[in-house]
């Protein structure tokens, strides 16, 4: 990323923000409102439009549709989240909360960085496929692929994380092809025991092994005239690597304990996590089956990757968990939109699901909040996730504070003497802790701070602060350690 155009009428936090992105080598220019973005977007070309949301002649989402292709992050106060929310359905690619903080821009702009370079007006739009939810720029690209692929008869390797979801790009290959009508089978090579796995998909025959009372067609075979998926295709021990070698040049198979071959009419699609042209550098993939797989490829984003689709998710899989749980009027409030938005999801859709599920359980009314959800949210994110937990500090009791901090917090309007300005995570977490302790418990304090409570012991380890239980209780101002 090269040049960002910053529409804000503050002209504190523009020149903070530009300074900022100054320190990381990216031309930063401003705009005060609609028509001087508009106008400088026409005479520069920008690789992201950095907009407050609410400015003084219209709001910011209109520079969605105003600048084209250009990315849109939006700027909003925790009031606004519910607008907040709006715009990335209006296509905003993220946005961020004030008071902004400057890693989390900056994690922001890593983020979007990251994302594909649109080509929205080179090429046109592409519905959803059947099964798959997501309209984001990168998921166009996969929709495209599947399409070229599926009226070929070549080997497709599918290459994404764990949890994006590759088994449904598989099926889409299959439904999308000349071989809907016959089966599609799928394999998860990682789950096989490593004895059994060329039995399992070559077949055997009657004892060709202790156990093997008589002979068994294999997955292979089972897929005849259809689609044969084999995902993390990464974990296939080297014989059965060299047995699949065979099937894929010859489009036969032997099964395990015959002396016969025959001819097998299968479509391969391939899936995998890993980095299968590493491995064959390293030794731990036979390269030949690597270069014999490597014939079309459909890489699929991960969710951190796909924009606004993560909300689209969410909410599909909250209808479905509601449908489910027989509790049609689930919804989730602005504060669990966020968290949900704000978190990286290395576990990708599949840990989203489980999230969405877990918390349509817990529900004792029909609104979720991010509480609900019981997200590992670590204390970097503090300051994301809720406008409770970010509550100024100065609306807290200020008679342990020293006098210079007592009058900064007189004027809570002014940006340079919030207390909160000048402070790390770090402070921030010691000083709540140390000024909330004695009239909360754990589990009052880290609910506060938006951590779990074994997040909240382990920090007080790492910064040597003992247990001290809250006043007005038996064993007052004894040091515990424990957890």
């Amino acid at each position: 990323m090269k040049k960002v155009l910053i529409v804000e009428d503050d002209q504190l936090i523009t020149a903070h923000i530009a300074r900022l992105l100054t320190s990381i080598n990216i031309v930063a220019d401003y705009a005060s409102g609609l028509a001087d973005a508009r106008r400088q977007s026409k005479q520069t070309q920008y690789d992201l439009i950095l907009s407050e949301l609410e400015l003084p002649d219209g709001p910011g989402t209109d520079l969605i549709k105003l600048t084209g292709i250009t990315p849109v992050l939006i700027m909003t106060s925790y009031t606004s989240l519910q607008t907040a929310v709006d715009s990335m359905r209006k296509g905003a690619v993220d946005y961020i909360t004030k008071p902004i903080n400057d890693d989390d821009l900056l994690q922001a702009i890593e983020r979007i960085s990251a994302l594909p370079v649109s080509t929205a007006e080179q090429r046109p739009s592409i519905q959803p496929l059947p099964g798959m939810i997501g309209t984001s720029e990168p998921m166009q690209e996969v929709y495209r692929r599947i399409k070229k692929a599926a009226p070929t008869r070549s080997t497709v390797l599918i290459r994404g994380e764990t949890g994006t979801g590759k088994e449904l790009v598989a099926r889409a290959i299959h439904d999308a092809s000349d071989r809907s009508k016959q089966p599609f089978v799928a394999v998860n090579c990682a789950a096989i025991p490593e004895t059994l796995i060329e039995s399992e998909l070559f077949g055997h025959e009657k004892g060709a092994f202790t156990g093997a009372a008589g002979k068994r067609s294999g997955l292979i075979e089972a897929a005849e005239g259809g689609t044969l998926f084999l995902d993390e295709i990464g974990e296939l021990p080297s014989e059965a690597q060299a047995r699949l070698l065979r099937f894929i040049q010859e489009s036969e198979i032997r099964r395990v304990g015959s002396s016969q071959s025959r001819s097998v009419d299968v479509r391969l699609v391939i899936a995998t996590h890993r980095d299968l042209q590493e491995m064959a550098k390293t030794g731990q993939f036979r390269p030949d089956l690597y270069y014999r797989i490597n014939v079309f490829r459909v890489f699929l984003p991960a969710l951190r990757q796909r924009g606004k689709d993560l909300l689209d998710l969410a909410e599909y899989l909250l209808a479905r968990a509601a449908q489910k749980y027989e509790n049609p009027g689930l919804y989730l409030l602005p504060d669990a939109i966020q968290a949900i938005t704000s978190y990286d999801w290395p576990g990708n859709i599949r840990e989203l699901e489980n999230v969405i599920e877990r918390a349509a359980i817990m529900a004792d009314d029909n609104a979720i909040n991010r509480h609900l959800l019981e997200m590992d949210v670590d204390l970097v994110d503090i300051n994301r996730i809720n406008a409770e937990t970010l509550t100024p500090l100065s609306t807290q009791d200020n008679s342990n504070l020293g006098p210079t901090e007592q009058s900064s917090n007189s004027h809570p309007a002014s940006v340079h003497q919030d207390p909160q300005e000048d402070l790390s995570l770090e402070e921030y977490f010691q000083r709540f802790v140390l000024e909330n302790q004695e009239q909360m418990n754990e589990t009052e304090l880290a609910k506060k701070l938006g951590i779990s409570r074994k997040c909240l012991w382990e920090r007080r380890q790492r910064f040597d602060m003992p247990r001290v239980k809250p006043a007005g209780k038996p064993g007052n101002q004894v040091a515990d350690n424990s957890e």
